[in-house]
């Protein structure tokens, strides 16, 4: 986890966070959904449990001290999501700083501010439901350019004025600002995490502070000399210091000691380097004041000519997402799934547990801010009719592969209605044996002789839709097939599946045209899901890579690409390298997991290399992961290993 608290005493120094990185880093593994069936099994009980109702678990992505990052997808809408996990037992006494960076992602709704979706808390775990954000750390893009251009550090650096200025205008001093905090979201855009060591003073953002807090590179000089401080003024000098990153490519005040850094810090002195612009530098300088009274504000900072170069209106720090408006859509959408009214769907999320009503409303909105359509994907009914318990928001967690959307709302009431009693189930199956039906056609076709054998057959569990309501669109043409291999439709779906399968009615005479495409559509995904039940039970001949190859991974900044096409030949290099700078490592397939010491044999950096093969190329990388340690002191090591490898 993050640093922790110090005594207000000039004489202690910030503490070296045990791990730089208590957010998450997303963009260093893939979504691997052949991964979720055996780890579902081995963590379905204990404190996993109430997590699995809700979410599909996934790899971890990312760990921190006390805490490990799952990537999950949201069962009733299929978003992706980060799960941070913590132990409470190895919190201890860090467990009120949770609880408190809980309360603050409660309280801030922000575009800019990594959002909280649902909070689950068991006995010995905490789960908090994050945004997912694919870009990873800022820190980590910083590396793969070196340094950023005026015009890009521009734009990432109005996104974190305005989301400080928000976070102030709540009250809040968020006191650990740097690029491992920032994320990067699927459209480029940053994302504030991690408020562990956020204050909210009782008497306001101008009431001193005493804590000393934070990253010590980052920390602001009244912080080391134990005064008191105004956490808005801290934020500022920190801000200055991330924005020296961004134009430069390392820290203003850096040193192998910590106990240097601090005097550089006191000083105030940085280099400047030839490369930035006489605006750039008189900003750094408006915020790297050593007198905090002298250094610039937010609310100054919002309308800066350097942050106003090619914009037209100073930074826009009110949030587009206030948790007071509720969205329309999103309501209605929750108000027809759960059969209740608007009105009571509305008083359930304002009450904002951070519950699944909660998670749900705020992933839909996500959905719909995004382009993508206002809909929950509808779980098979279970045997008591029901898809949820709406006072405490718990929905049929028996959500499969094979689960589809039903394209509008109301066609998903109506579905639904079709198992809410036992009445229309006798009513159905009176009007079953009346009339034969037949199951979907699957993608080969098959004799009349067939079709005719078939209708007759009424399977006897199997549930059917009243002709007024549901009938095939698409006619089965007969053909005349001479190879008896052909299989029918019952013959390719096993008996389990059959008895899910909705039947379909041949007899298009009643139907009008209208009727026609609005089913057309609803019966497009059942026969698309009973395809993918069709490909799921068929065994495949495909002999799966064993992992003796190296995985492919898309190009990212987490990447270096290297002139090497053989990966055994880097993978050889990489090893050499790591036993002559003395760095500790396990290797499975091509990963090496690795660690380094102090001279007192202290672990006192944590990282991941793994040889990859480039999506869509030929080209052979080095992916890697900083598990713990500082930041910079790890990209220095990384630039050192890599440089060594001739890569």
């Amino acid at each position: 986890m993050r640093a922790a608290a110090l005594p207000g005493a000039a004489a202690e120094p910030l503490p070296v966070p045990e791990s730089a990185s208590a957010g998450y880093d997303l963009s260093s593994r893939e979504l691997r959904r052949a991964a979720w069936p055996p780890a579902g099994r081995r963590m379905a009980g204990g404190d996993y449990a109430e997590v699995l109702k809700y979410y599909e678990l996934h790899g971890t992505v990312g760990t921190g001290g006390f805490a490990k990052v799952k990537l999950a997808r949201h069962r009733l809408t299929g978003e992706k999501v980060a799960i941070k996990i913590m132990d409470k037992l190895a919190l201890q006494d860090d467990l009120p700083r949770v609880k408190l960076e809980i309360d603050a992602m409660k309280d801030l709704s922000h575009q800019h501010i990594c959002r909280l979706y649902h909070v689950i808390e068991t006995p010995k775990k905490i789960f908090m439901v994050l945004e997912y954000c694919p870009g990873g750390e800022l820190f980590d893009y910083i590396i793969s350019k070196d340094r950023l251009s005026e015009e890009e550090a521009r734009v990432f650096f109005r996104q974190v004025v305005s989301a400080i200025a928000y976070v102030h205008s709540r009250g809040y001093a968020h006191r650990d600002l740097k690029p491992e905090n920032l994320l990067i979201d699927e459209e480029h855009n940053l994302k504030l995490i991690d408020f562990g060591l956020c204050a909210k003073p009782k008497g306001g953002l101008d009431y001193h502070l005493n804590t000393c807090c934070g990253s010590p590179a980052y920390a602001a000089p009244e912080l080391i000399q134990g005064k008191a401080y105004i956490g808005s003024e801290a934020d500022i000098w920190s801000m200055g210091v991330l924005l020296y990153a961004l134009l430069c490519g390392f820290l203003p005040f850096d040193d192998d000691n910590v106990m240097a850094v601090y005097r550089k810090i006191l000083r105030g002195k940085y280099s400047i380097p030839k490369w930035l612009s006489p605006s750039s530098t008189l900003l750094l300088d408006q915020m790297l004041q050593v007198d905090p009274k002298k250094r610039i504000t937010v609310k100054h900072l919002l309308s800066h000519p350097w942050l106003m170069q090619g914009y037209p209106d100073a930074v826009q720090w009110q949030s587009k997402y206030p948790l007071g408006h509720l969205d329309e859509d999103c309501i209605t959408e929750l108000s027809v799934f759960h059969e209740q009214s608007r009105e009571t769907i509305m008083e359930l999320i304002t009450e904002w547990k951070y519950d699944q009503m909660s998670a749900t409303y705020l992933l839909l909105q996500s959905k719909k801010a995004r382009g993508k359509r206002v809909c929950l994907r509808f779980p098979r009914p279970t045997q008591h009719g029901r898809t949820a318990d709406l006072k405490h928001s718990k929905p049929d967690a028996q959500l499969d592969d094979t689960e589809f959307t039903l394209s509008t709302p109301v066609t998903q009431k109506v579905a639904s209605k079709k198992h809410k009693n036992k009445e229309n189930v006798e009513t159905e199956s009176a009007l079953r044996n009346k009339m034969p039906f037949a199951l979907p056609a699957p993608r080969t076709p098959f004799a009349k002789s067939q079709i005719e054998t078939q209708e007759q057959a009424v399977l006897p569990h199997t549930p059917a839709f009243k002709e007024s309501q549901f009938t095939a669109v698409t006619p089965i043409k007969p053909t005349n097939l001479t190879n008896t291999d052909e299989f029918t439709a019952a013959e390719v779906l096993p008996e389990r599946s059959r008895c899910h399968s909705v039947e379909l009615d041949l007899n298009l005479g009643h139907v009008d045209s209208s009727q026609k495409k609005r089913k057309a559509k609803i019966f497009g995904s059942l026969e698309r899901g009973l395809d993918k039940v069709i490909t799921m039970l068929t065994p495949s001949k495909k002999k799966r890579c064993t992992r003796s190859c190296p995985r492919k991974r898309k190009a990212h900044c987490n990447v270096t690409v290297t002139h090497l096409l053989n990966p055994d030949q880097l993978l050889n290099e990489i090893i050499t390298v790591l036993s002559k700078k003395h760095v500790e490592y396990v290797q499975k397939d091509y990963t090496l997991k690795c660690r380094t010491r102090s001279d007192f044999g202290r672990v006192t950096m944590e990282f991941e290399l793994e040889v990859c093969q480039l999506d869509k190329t030929e080209a052979v990388g080095i992916w890697r992961q900083r598990l713990k340690g500082d930041a910079w002191v790890y990209k220095r090591l990384m630039e050192d290993i890599l440089s060594s490898c001739q890569v």
